[in-house]
């Protein structure tokens, strides 16, 4: 099956804080977006509907955080029931899960060199979330050209 063409956004499901990044196949990277800190799912989804509107993405890839030994955990299963509310809000957007298990840490590292640099501030702390989408999906567009 061919790969959508066009943007693409990829989603760090969080239980307080959803990290975003955008990203395209013809550069395949991705540059973080502002997170989106929420209290309810209602608030979650009115605030990726205004992300949805804005970037008009052709794919959703949203990482999946399996166990150790590849099992579901219970939080991809709260990620799987995320998706699902998602889609069926959006019908039209493909959704894609990507295993995610090694991004949450390399996000931390890439903060914690920054931070050894000399050049990380507050802010990036708040973003590593972000962070995290920009290499999930970076990850999933390496393992889709």
């Amino acid at each position: 099956m061919p790969e959508p063409a066009g943007t693409l956004l990829g989603i760090d499901f969080g239980l307080r804080t959803v990290g975003l990044a955008v990203g395209h196949h013809l550069t395949g990277s991705a540059r973080p977006l502002e997170p989106i800190r929420y209290r309810d799912t209602d608030s979650l989804m009115e605030q990726l509907d205004d992300v949805l509107s804005q970037w008009r993405p052709a794919l959703l890839v949203i990482g999946l955080p399996l166990g150790g030994d590849g099992d579901e955990s219970d939080m991809s299963r709260r990620v799987r029931d995320f998706a699902s509310r998602l889609a069926k809000r959006h019908d039209a957007i493909d959704i894609r899960f990507h295993d995610e298990r090694l991004t949450s840490h390399a996000a931390a590292e890439h903060h914690a060199s920054r931070r050894q640099q000399g050049r990380a501030k507050r802010r990036d702390a708040e973003r590593l979330d972000s962070v995290a989408a920009s290499l999930i999906l970076e990850s999933w567009m390496g393992e889709h050209p």
